[in-house]
């Protein structure tokens, strides 16, 4: 399977600019798994944007949207 690198850059929600995996979703995706975690994408942009990415912080907010 071939990248899409632009259209997936175009779509990434991730706001943390040194952020090296921009729109390498398996990176990404892989990365953020390894640290217990899920990737932005995952997130609304409020929640994104305090950088818990944590398994915990998305069961609290499905819990929460529920």
């Amino acid at each position: 399977m071939e990248c899409n690198l632009k259209a997936n850059q175009l779509k990434c929600k991730c706001t943390y600019e040194p952020c090296s995996r921009k729109g390498k979703c398996c990176e990404c995706i892989s990365y953020h798994l390894g640290m217990q975690e899920l990737p932005a994408c995952a997130f609304p942009v409020e929640i994104e944007q305090t950088y818990d990415r944590s398994f915990s912080r998305f069961a609290r907010m499905v819990q929460k949207r529920g």
